[in-house]
């Protein structure tokens, strides 16, 4: 996604500057799209809820973090074929090799705990669970980020932590982890 946005918006074809992301999109793509003045949106996970975000704001590219790329200009959906395509267009305009095109964006570890529940009890109800997070997002700072949700598909309680230092993205998902079990017991 960093590649294909970075060549769209130096070629000016990136419709209002923006990308539209999940939720689960790494921080480091946003940090990355932020120091070129690239614009981040992001959508609940789901390529539908890209292409509807997309759609909504006159966007032309997004996908998910786990390589689902949509290209609003030239297909509906998103299609690995035509994102391939994208990609080795850009190596090739630029003569540089996809590891070189990557390193640019740093990756920050990225933590997922998934908890099993007996039933859902709604996160507005778990009120240690959310001065928890609001002491952790404070802590981490503009360098990180916290996400809890519920799955859409399964019982589980999804707390995902993202930092810069893998240790302490760690420590908080696990103490997160803990407050929501006591809470949810």
């Amino acid at each position: 996604m960093a590649i294909c946005a970075e060549e769209m918006a130096r070629k000016k074809t990136l419709k209002k500057n923006t990308v539209v992301a999940t939720v689960m999109s790494n921080v480091g793509l946003e940090l990355f799209l932020k120091e070129r003045k690239i614009r981040m949106v992001r959508a609940p996970v789901g390529d539908r809820y890209v292409v509807e975000t997309m759609r909504g704001g006159g966007f032309n590219f997004g996908g998910e973090q786990s390589g689902h790329l949509i290209f609003l200009d030239h297909a509906k959906t998103g299609d690995g074929i035509l994102a391939a395509l994208q990609v080795l267009a850009v190596m090739v305009e630029s003569g540089k090799r996809i590891a070189d095109l990557g390193s640019k964006m740093v990756t920050f570890p990225q933590i997922l705990v998934n908890l099993k529940l007996k039933h859902r009890v709604p996160l507005e109800k778990l009120p240690r669970l959310q001065k928890a997070i609001a002491a952790f997002e404070k802590r981490l700072g503009g360098r990180g980020r916290i996400l809890v949700r519920f799955s859409g598909t399964e019982p589980v309680l999804r707390i995902m932590v993202e930092g810069e230092d893998r240790s302490e993205t760690e420590s908080i998902v696990n103490a997160l982890a803990e407050k929501a079990r006591e809470e949810i017991r």
